[in-house]
């Protein structure tokens, strides 16, 4: 059969469903915004209810109340302290990801699309880690593959129009000339995307292989060997968990890092970062007093990164009313 000009204009008239369905490719990048931000809340909901997954039990061969029993409910605390965390810096992630979709991609900028892609990079890649402690999370696994090849078809159909360079905003003529607690505020932004990436990266590094710091082992008031006992599957998956969290808090730090460089100061993004910031900070300090876990120099980082953190949005919201 031979196809003639007829053919190809009939056909871009009249495009396919999968065409309409991904658009410009923000929809499946949407999608994928509210699909962490699900899991984020499942993860969540799931350590409030003390509930361990199927495949969770299946594979300790014990279930979260059987282990409750043992050391004062200390290692299942300290486990859900590490689960809340990581589903608040899902949360966090989706915010940034909803926004990036709705506002700087649909206006055609390029490091909107580059965010997506390197940040895209980091979380799923981080799955990985799974090779350093031996266990592979089937969910985790599964909602991985079926996410990835949305997340990949938004990518790629979204890199077309995003064509509009930018060299950042803090480095723009209306960067340079904009208030001075402005751009302290965007800098401070900076500094807590800088060290949430560097946090992340040392917990992802340490739960696939130390696994533990001295004020975790401190906190349960158990030795890793005496864990060991308790079951031989129990670090493999405390690993999981924290090498999960420190792959999430690394996405989220890249985000708020590239975010804060590029993005235009705008109502819309101060309440994306504004939410992302009580998604992740409000998760991952809440929990560790709600489980127990109080040690100062334990959350010490934690507190510093969510008071520079609260200095930034602050200074951007006086600095953008001057």
């Amino acid at each position: 059969m031979t196809i003639t000009r007829e053919h190809v204009t009939r056909s871009r008239a009249d495009p396919g469903l999968f065409e309409l369905l991904l658009d410009d490719g923000r929809p499946a990048l949407l999608l994928t915004g509210i699909a962490l931000l699900l899991s984020g809340a499942f993860a969540v909901f799931l350590s409030i209810r003390r509930e361990f997954l199927p495949h969770d039990v299946a594979y300790l061969g014990m279930t979260a109340e059987q282990l409750c029993r043992i050391a004062d409910c200390r290692v299942v605390r300290f486990m859900f302290h590490d689960r809340v965390a990581f589903g608040g810096s899902l949360m966090a992630v989706a915010m940034l990801y909803l926004w990036m979709a709705a506002v700087p991609l649909r206006e055609g900028e390029r490091w909107a699309w580059r965010a997506f892609a390197v940040t895209g990079l980091l979380g799923f890649g981080s799955f990985l880690s799974y090779l350093a402690y031996g266990y592979l999370d089937s969910w985790h696994g599964v909602a991985t593959l079926a996410l990835l090849p949305v997340f990949l078809a938004g990518l790629l159909r979204a890199r077309a129009s995003a064509v509009v360079s930018s060299g950042g905003w803090l480095r723009s003529p209306d960067g340079l000339e904009a208030p001075r607690r402005l751009r302290i505020g965007r800098w401070a932004l900076l500094a807590t995307g800088a060290g949430m990436a560097l946090a992340g990266a040392v917990i992802l590094v340490l739960g696939s292989t130390e696994v533990f710091v001295a004020e975790d082992l401190a906190f349960m008031k158990l030795t890793r060997d005496m864990l060991d006992v308790v079951n031989p599957r129990l670090v493999p998956l405390i690993a999981h968990d924290r090498a999960g969290f420190g792959g999430g808090l690394v996405t989220t730090g890249a985000l708020v890092l590239m975010s804060a460089w590029y993005a235009r100061p705008s109502r819309s993004f101060h309440q994306a970062v504004l939410l992302a910031g009580i998604s992740g900070f409000g998760c991952a300090i809440g929990v560790h007093f709600i489980e127990g876990y109080t040690n100062p120099m334990h959350l010490a980082p934690a507190f510093a990164g969510a008071a520079i953190f609260a200095a930034s949005l602050i200074c951007q919201a006086v600095g953008g009313r001057s």
